[in-house]
């Protein structure tokens, strides 16, 4: 009886927060935001007195940001999944 009472111990010390599935939906999750900040990126002038409309191309305005709040919905869901079945 104490044997098992242990084992379940060092088994509940050892288990992490999420799953497996909960850490790749995180990583893609990243990878989304990571590339909506990429897209983000660029579009100025090195010259402030020279105007550049490319800051203003649909890429930076809808594109981006839209990839950026689909991977902050993919963490939420990432964070939100249950585990299929405990052992």
């Amino acid at each position: 009886m104490g044997e098992s009472k242990r084992k379940k111990e060092e088994k509940a010390k050892n288990k992490f927060i999420f799953e497996r599935e909960n850490y790749k939906f995180m990583v893609i999750g990243l990878a989304v935001i990571a590339l909506g900040f990429i897209l983000m990126a660029g579009g100025g002038s090195d010259d402030p007195n020279v105007y550049n409309p490319e800051i203003f191309s649909w890429r930076r305005i809808r594109l981006a940001p839209t990839l950026v709040l689909i991977g902050f919905a993919i963490e939420v869901y990432a964070i939100l999944l249950k585990p299929k079945s405990s052992k």
